[in-house]
Parts: C-alpha cells; structure tokens; sequence
C-alpha cells in the first residue's frame, strides 16, 4: 500500500482589503472590539462580479499543480470542500475541471465548511493509499463575502470572515515514514443549529425550537421573504459561546488523537496549523497542548475565518516562509459546523 504526499501547494486571497476601520463605515464596531474577541485585523474580499469561488480555487490549483511538477491534463481526481458554492449545484468541482480543461475524471464536493478541507484531504489520502488515483487535486475555497450582513444586527459573524482559497495536489510515496501517517475524522449533531445557515433548505428551520416568522406556502416550500430580509433569519447564524466551548474541547482532543495514533507527543509537532476560526482558540490550543509560538501558524489576522480555505492557505504561507521543511512532523487540524472536526499528521 503506498503512503500520499503533499507534493504541490498554492494559495490566492483577492487583491481586496477590508481593514476593521472600514468595516465601521457598516456597523457599529471597533478595530479594538474585533480584535479583543477575535484577532483579526483585516480579511479579504472577492470581486463581487469577476472572482467566484471556483475562479479562486482554479487560482490556488494551478500554484499547486505547477508545484508538483505536473499538470491539469494529469490530475486523475478533484475533491473540492466550499460551503459558498457558486451555485446550490452543481458544485465547484465540474466548474473548476471545465474551466481548466481537465479530462473526464471524478469530481466530488465536501461540505464540511470549516472541517471541509480536512476531510477531503482524508479521502483523498483514502484513494492513494488503494492506488485508485495517482493525482489528486484538493481545493479549499470560499466566498464569503457575497452572503453575510453588513449591520450592527450581525457583526459578530460578519466580522469574522472573509474569502480565498487552497489547493494541494496529492500524489503516491513509498518513502519510508513520510507522507499523511494518519487522518482522524469526527461529527456530532446534537447542536447543529448553533452555527448554521438555514436557508436555503428544504426544511426552513424545522429543527429550531423557536421557529422564524415565516409565512407558510400553499405548496410547502419556503421562499425568501422580506421578512427573513429584516429580521436577519436569511443570514447565517452562530452561537459564539457554544462554538468557542465544543472548540476548545475538541480541537486538542482530535490533535491527541493523532499523536497517539503514530506513538508521537505534541513535543514531536514542528508546525501546527489549526483551522483559523478564532485566535483566541488556537492560542488557548496552543497553550493546552504545551507549544511554543514557533511550533503554531496563524494567520487570521490578515485573511479572517475562510472556512475550507483556511487550513490549505495557512499551510501554504507557512511552507512558503521555510517555516515547514522536509522532515517535519505537521498537524492540521479544524473544528466548525455540524459540529464536524478531524485531524491530520503528515511527515513532510
């Protein structure tokens, strides 16, 4: 059984800068709120009509594949993890292989937002390892931007995120010890409404437990209304406390796992790269886990939360700031939606 390897990655943010001072041209904020709760600084944002969330990642994957010294014509696979799909289908998977001519292969989307790229990387490195593909294509990308409010009503989400995109190519190493050494994937629903977008979707906030005022439909479907408009339920929602709780658990119990796994202490770990939600959670992780500021990556002070994008983006700033060589042992790991979280330990 072959082992998969990282051998290509790139990422791209949008040209875009939205400081938190401009932000207060919206919403009633600070720079010094947003920080004090958050960490971020500034995010990105796409060109509301030129850059979507397959041209992103389209971007990203073509720094990837040159990286890995092969081309679109090769990439037998493509997993592409978004939340912010250019349209509710199909996905950006068969966007992206027609807009790089690639040949007839499989195209699967992952949506499992902040987890997203995680778990794609994970069945990516499935399908190596059986030797089904030889090239496979990861993309992480998001377009926020498009679909949140702008009001003081929802700061506390919109402030969070921007847009950008990842991309990995995975391909085959019988390299002793090298490579993904294990991937470690988890969900639990019980509190799924507390980070969610409900519409659109089919049941309209049938799991709530105080239900929106929305009009019933003759026809039992549910259509926008300028209600949902007005009282925000058309925007995505979250519960920061409950989310900030669950992370804090989960994310070095999930990283744990992974060292365990491969009989390896967080001393092992040269580089950790969390899922940039909230910086505040990867440093309570960081100081939980015993780790030096050498041996973590964040950069959401510059780009925000950009959910699936945001582990491959992280990753690739930190390989291209030599702060990742051959030889080290990294970890990604993510927690968000659903809630879904998982891990992944590499020996670069």
């Amino acid at each position: 059984m072959f082992q998969s390897k990282i051998a290509g990655i790139g990422h791209y943010v949008p040209k875009n800068v939205y400081t938190n001072n401009d932000l207060t041209r919206f919403m009633d904020t600070s720079d010094e709120w947003i920080q004090e709760r958050t960490g971020i600084k500034e995010r990105r944002y796409a060109d509301r009509l030129t850059e979507t969330t397959t041209t992103m990642g389209i971007e990203a994957a073509k720094i990837a594949i040159e990286r890995a010294g092969t081309s679109a014509e090769e990439i037998d696979f493509i997993i592409f993890a978004t939340l912010s799909p250019d349209y509710y289908f199909p996905g950006c998977g068969v966007l992206l292989q027609r807009e790089m001519g690639m040949k007839e292969v499989g195209a699967l989307d992952v949506r499992n937002q902040c987890s997203g790229f995680v778990y794609a990387l994970s069945i990516a490195d499935q399908f190596i390892k059986t030797g089904m593909y030889k090239n496979i294509l990861v993309v992480g990308s998001e377009k926020h931007s498009f679909a949140l409010d702008y009001s003081t009503r929802g700061r506390a989400v919109s402030v969070i995120f921007g847009d950008g995109a990842g991309a990995v190519v995975l391909q085959p190493t019988t390299a002793p010890g090298k490579g993904i050494l294990s991937t470690h994937l988890h969900s639990d629903g019980a509190e799924a409404e507390k980070l969610a977008m409900y519409y659109p979707g089919s049941s309209a906030g049938k799991w709530l437990d105080e239900k929106p005022n929305w009009p019933e439909q003759e026809l039992g479907g549910m259509l926008m209304t300028s209600e949902m408009l007005e009282d925000g339920t058309a925007f995505p929602f979250m519960d920061g406390q409950t989310v900030f709780k669950k992370a804090v658990v989960k994310f070095p119990e999930v990283i744990h796992e992974a060292l365990v796994k491969n009989n390896l202490t967080a001393n092992d770990i040269d580089m950790l790269i969390p899922h940039q939600a909230n910086l505040r959670i990867s440093q309570y992780v960081q100081k939980t886990l015993g780790l030096t500021d050498e041996q973590v990556f964040n950069n959401i002070q510059k780009y925000g939360n950009t959910t699936a994008a945001s582990v491959p983006i992280a990753l690739a700033e930190a390989w291209e700031q030599g702060k990742i060589k051959d030889g080290d042992l990294v970890c990604l790991a993510a927690f968000g939606a659903g809630f879904t979280w998982g891990s992944a330990l590499i020996r670069w």
